[in-house]
C-alpha cells in the first residue's frame, strides 16, 4: 500500500494502475477527468487538516482521517460535521483512466465529472453536481444541491430533496428521477428511445422532446397545472386531477411522469439545433419570476 498526507497544495502522479477512485471532502471542489496515462491527483486549495491519500490493490481513497470510508453511515454526516468544528475546505482534481470506478461524496464541495466510462455515484448534501459526456452507469444523489448533466449516454438515476435537475442533450438508455421540491428540466436528444420515469411531490416537471418523438406517454398530477405540445397525446381528468397520455411514434421508450402538486409540461424538441435556444437548457423549463409553465407555443 502507498500512503501520502497532504497538508498544502500539491501534484502527484500516480504511476501505478487506478480501477477505483473514492474522494470524500467536506466543502470545496472535486474534479474528476477522464486522460489516457497515468493518474493524477491535483490539490490546488486546501484549509484544514491534511488530506489523505492511499493506493491499494488498485483502488485510489483521498479523504481525511476521521472520515474514513468504511463503516459510516451518511444519515450520520450532518451529527458528524458538527463534531468536525475546524474549517475544511478542499479543491482537488484528478485526472483518471476513463474506465475507472468513480465514488464521490461530500457535504457542500461541488462536483464535476467528465468523460468516463465507468460506473459513478456521487453522494452530496449541498453541493452541486455537473455531469458531462459520461457513458457508465450514474447514479446522483443530492438534498439542496443541483445536478446538472449533459450527453449522458449511460442509465442514469438521480435524487434530490430541494435541488433541480437539469439534463440537456440526454441520451440515457434508462433515466430516474425522484425529488419532493426540486424541478426537474430534461431536453432529450433525437432519435434516441429512453425510459424515463420521474417522480415529484411539489416540483415542477419540464421535459422536451425530439421531433419526430418515439415514446408511450404517461404524465399525471393531482393539483398541478398541464402543458402539451404534442396533438397525438390526450389531456384530461377530473376532480382537479389531470393526466396526459398517448403515444408517440412508434412509442418504442416510455415516459412516466408522477407528482402531486407540481405542474408538468411536455414541449417540442426544435427539428435542428439550428433553432434550439441560445442559453441552453434554461431555456426549456419554467418562468423563474412567477414559477408558472411557460406556453409551449413559444418552445416549439
Amino acid at each position: 500500500m502507498s500512503e501520502w498526507s497532504i497538508d498544502a497544495p500539491r501534484t502527484l502522479t500516480i504511476e501505478q494502475p487506478v480501477d477505483r477512485l473514492r474522494v470524500r471532502t467536506l466543502a470545496g471542489a472535486v474534479n474528476v477527468v477522464a486522460v489516457d496515462g497515468p493518474t493524477r491527483l491535483e490539490v490546488t486549495e486546501l484549509d484544514g487538516p491534511p488530506l489523505q491519500v492511499t493506493l491499494e490493490g488498485g483502488e485510489l481513497t483521498v479523504t481525511y482521517d476521521d472520515l474514513p470510508w468504511k463503516d459510516f453511515n451518511w444519515k450520520d454526516l450532518p451529527a458528524a460535521i458538527n463534531r468536525w468544528r475546524t474549517k475544511r475546505r478542499a479543491v482537488v482534481s484528478l485526472a483518471v483512466a476513463p474506465g475507472t470506478r468513480i465514488e464521490l461524496g461530500s457535504a457542500s464541495s461541488d462536483s464535476v465529472v467528465s468523460g468516463t466510462t465507468g460506473p459513478v455515484t456521487v453522494h452530496t448534501a449541498s453541493g452541486a453536481i455537473t455531469l458531462v459526456r459520461l457513458a457508465g452507469p450514474v447514479e446522483a444523489n443530492a438534498v439542496s444541491g443541483n445536478v446538472q448533466a449533459q450527453s449522458v449516454s449511460g442509465d442514469l438515476k438521480v435524487s434530490t430533496v430541494s435541488g433541480e435537475l437539469t439534463v440537456f442533450e440526454g441520451t440515457s438508455g434508462k433515466l430516474k428521477a425522484n425529488s419532493i421540491s426540486g424541478s426537474m428540466t430534461l431536453d432529450l436528444a433525437h432519435d434516441h428511445a429512453t425510459d424515463v420515469s420521474l417522480n415529484s411531490v411539489s416540483g415542477e416537471v419540464a421535459v422536451r422532446l425530439p421531433a419526430p418523438a418515439d415514446a408511450q406517454v404517461q404524465a399525471n398530477t393531482t393539483s398541478g397545472d398541464v402543458s402539451n405540445a404534442f396533438d397525438q397525446l390526450r389531456v384530461g381528468g377530473t376532480w382537479g386531477a389531470k393526466k396526459i397520455t398517448g403515444t408517440l411514434g412508434k412509442g418504442t421508450g416510455t415516459l412516466k411522469i408522477t407528482t402531486i402538486s407540481g405542474a408538468v409540461a411536455l414541449l417540442r424538441r426544435p427539428a435542428t439545433e439550428d433553432d434550439a435556444p441560445a442559453d441552453g437548457p434554461r431555456a426549456i423549463g419554467f418562468a423563474k419570476s412567477d414559477a408558472r409553465l411557460e406556453d409551449p407555443k413559444d418552445q416549439a
